[in-house]
């Protein structure tokens, strides 16, 4: 008996770890891991987010501003015990790119000769704009299996088609693209699935009024009974400025303003209840520091429907 009392505190010392692990995962869908969170001038954190199913290491990347320096930071902050070289090479099973902008797709392409082979996703303007200017000869050199000779055959672009979903290879994985106005050009929100449980991550948006389309709204019609039955777990979104900037000089992007604008025409489908406290992890904050700061004020001070604001950290996982 006293022998068993000795070996109690050491139990609970190693079991306790197990423990918490095992209750902070209760529920849990999505592992999420920002390689890059801002917007704007800052090179080594621009927008890219790793994402996998809960308990597996088969991640896709969502946009690929920075990739590298990313993962180096997750791996610093304990996020992945592996090297860097590991995850690039082994846990990217494929990218997701929302638009061409280098802003979004830069990381990819500076990293691709340390790469290993694999898919880049993304609807077919934006891998035509991939093929013919980024992946050239004259621009860096042809790592994808289509375009100028000779492809080096490293990458396959996979075509999405807008509102179908595609099983994404070597993850347990689906997603399903749809169109998003971004000023001169498209980008795209991805809907991921993992077992029915769904994430949204969008690209550069602008609202709706501003760019004269319906993508916004055809968007929350779509995801709306998911969040009815509470099986979306996640919405990524943009707020690249604060309500100063004037709707003229937007270029396709969002406000706080905006942004509340766009979450009421959704709570408007599923009901307020609904979306109290839905996770909106806000991306693509431009700096200066004095401008995400106001877009961080401005957004508790709109948040009406009581949303669960979130602000990604470079290098620092998300449970959903």
């Amino acid at each position: 008996m006293n022998l068993k009392r000795k070996l109690l505190p050491f139990l609970y010392i190693f079991l306790f770890p197990v423990i918490v692990l095992a209750q902070t995962s209760k529920g849990t869908a999505f592992k999420l891991v920002p390689l890059g969170v801002l917007g704007g001038i800052d090179e080594s954190n621009l927008s890219a987010y790793m994402l996998a199913p809960a308990g597996s290491n088969n991640y896709i990347c969502l946009d690929a501003g920075t990739v590298h320096y990313g993962i180096e930071k997750a791996v610093a902050n304990k996020t992945f015990n592996v090297p860097a070289s590991t995850v690039l090479r082994q846990y990217i099973k494929g990218y997701f790119i929302s638009h061409s902008h280098l802003d979004h797709i830069a990381g990819l392409i500076i990293n691709s000769p340390e790469d290993s082979t694999k898919n880049i996703y993304a609807l077919n303007d934006c891998i035509e704009t991939v093929k013919t200017h980024y992946f050239t000869w004259k621009s860096w050199a042809n790592f994808a299996d289509q375009g100028e000779t000779p492809a080096l055959k490293k990458y396959h672009y996979k075509v999405l088609e807008p509102g179908t979903e595609t099983a994404i290879e070597n993850t347990e994985l689906k997603v399903q693209a749809f169109p998003l106005s971004h000023s001169n050009l498209t980008s795209t929100a991805f809907l991921v699935n993992s077992n029915d449980n769904y994430l949204l991550y969008l690209g550069d948006t602008g609202p709706d009024e501003i760019e004269k389309s319906n993508n916004l709204q055809n968007l929350w019609q779509a995801v709306a009974q998911l969040v009815k039955g509470k099986k979306l777990k996640a919405i990524l979104i943009e707020v690249s400025f604060p309500n100063e900037q004037p709707d003229k000089t937007l270029f396709g992007h969002l406000t706080p303003k905006w942004l509340m604008t766009e979450m009421d025409k959704l709570a408007t489908i599923t009901g307020a209840d609904a979306v109290k406290g839905l996770n909106i992890v806000v991306t693509h904050l431009k700096p200066p520091v004095t401008s995400i700061s106001k877009i961080k004020t401005q957004l508790k001070a709109a948040n009406k429907l009581q949303l669960n604001l979130i602000y990604p950290q470079q290098g620092k996982a998300l449970n959903f």
